[in-house]
């Protein structure tokens, strides 16, 4: 029978060395037919197997539940399916901004290549702007279709507009020891609200304006309140993988997986799985992989794993996927700036962290956190990067370091104008969103 001790080690085991911390960027895109812009289906003459197919063809293993092509593999690299088919890159772990860059340099390249031959485009926007839930095609992954969508549904909120018509980026961090972990997580969850403000790019929802910065950013906080948003846990000095343990030990299981056979479990936290509460599983039955698996379906907006997710962006352009990872890498893997960020956020308590993150989501960074405005706190927090980043000093083959590629952020910061107030003023005029225009303006 698994112990806490199990759980712990999980934890542990993702403890790195100093000069083993590596940097993961995750991005998501929605694919569309140029000819209507409705959204690629899963099978057909013109669809993500096809799609598929081709990257099969420049060497990506395929990974099938039945008959089915879910994920594809590469040089540590996967390609995975989003509910309504967003199609995600997760990549490679990775030691500086520049790889990363040129890794999905790589695959823009290549998803250029699949415009031209089925005539479609991919689009770089934290919610889908036109259409409704209904009109979104559905992929046939049994996590999707036997137990988050009924889930979902029962719980009477936003969760699938969440799981089908939402998209994010997200970057990834290692630590080097538990206290590591706990002081890195404590500013990522008091800095994410800043964070989903700068990033925030999804101002329509069914071809009028949602009323949000960051409509996905909305979506979230009406989706599954037991398992997302910033715990408080997550803002103390205490925080160790056992309290992280015993908070996700109460978050129901969304399934246990048996010969590839989904058991819905929601009823049930994991905890009451090793007490012996479900009658399908004894508690010597379950497994660590049940564990992992539980782990991965929690959305915290900085979740842990053997890893550090930050998941609080909207998906955005090219410059976007490399801005966030490098915000973040600045912050966290140099000591001065993360001391620096330890120090400016000591002056904030959970409840200012909260109303910031509410406010942040209808008003973007114009937004009070406790006396300052979140545009002070950005252009703050983006210049402790850049320090760190210089100070890091990774350099590529032209002799640029790290630096260059948060010059998005800086113009965001300059102009006070995020890829949302950007796009409402490019693409919404007289009440009316010019869609054609839009969808150029912001694919790939």
């Amino acid at each position: 029978m698994l112990k806490k001790s199990d759980l712990i080690k999980y934890f542990e085991n993702g403890i790195k060395n100093t000069s083993e911390i590596k940097i993961g960027t995750e991005h998501e895109k929605f694919i569309y037919h140029k000819s209507d812009l409705s959204l690629v289906p899963y099978s057909g003459d013109v669809s993500i197997n096809s799609i598929f197919e081709d990257f099969i063809k420049d060497g990506w293993t395929p990974i099938k539940e039945n008959e089915n092509i879910i994920a594809l593999n590469k040089d540590r690299a996967s390609i995975t399916l989003e509910p309504g088919g967003q199609f995600e890159l997760s990549g490679a772990p990775l030691k500086t901004i520049h790889e990363t860059c040129k890794e999905i340099n790589n695959h823009l390249e290549f998803t250029k290549k699949l415009e031209e031959k089925y005539n479609i485009g991919f689009l770089g926007l934290g919610f889908f702007p036109i259409g409704e839930l209904k009109d979104v095609p559905m992929v046939p992954k049994k996590r999707y279709s036997e137990i988050m969508t009924p889930y979902m549904k029962s719980l009477s909120g936003l969760g699938l507009e969440m799981m089908y018509q939402s998209a994010t980026v997200q970057a990834n961090f290692d630590y080097i020891s538990e206290s590591d972990m706990q002081r890195k997580i404590n500013v990522s969850a008091f800095i994410q609200p800043i964070v989903t403000g700068l990033f925030s790019n999804s101002p329509f929802k069914n071809s009028k304006l949602s009323g949000y910065e960051t409509y996905r950013g909305y979506v979230w906080t009406k989706t599954d309140t037991e398992r997302t948003g910033i715990p408080k846990f997550l803002t103390e000095k205490t925080l160790s993988f056992e309290e992280y343990i015993d908070y996700a030990l109460q978050v129901p299981v969304y399934a246990i997986i048996r010969d590839n056979n989904y058991h819905n479990c929601t009823k049930y936290t994991f905890q009451d799985l090793l007490d012996g509460k479900n009658n399908q599983f004894a508690p010597d039955d379950i497994l660590i992989e049940d564990w992992i698996n539980h782990i991965s379906t929690i959305f915290t907006e900085v979740r842990l794993k053997t890893f550090i997710e930050m998941r609080g962006a909207d998906a955005g352009s090219y410059d976007t996927l490399c801005a966030l990872p490098a915000f973040w890498s600045g912050i966290l893997y140099q000591e001065e700036a993360l001391e620096e960020t330890i120090k400016l956020i000591s002056e904030f308590e959970y409840d200012d962290l909260i109303k910031f993150r509410s406010d942040v989501l209808s008003n973007g960074l114009n937004s009070l956190y406790k006396n300052k405005t979140g545009w002070q706190l950005a252009e703050k927090l983006v210049n402790i990067s850049f320090e760190g980043l210089k100070k890091r000093s990774k350099k590529n083959l032209y002799g640029d370091d790290e630096t260059v590629h948060l010059d998005y952020l800086f113009e965001v910061i300059d102009k006070k104008e995020t890829a949302s107030e950007k796009a409402k003023k490019l693409y919404f005029q007289n009440n009316e969103l010019n869609i054609q225009k839009l969808f150029e303006g912001e694919s790939f």
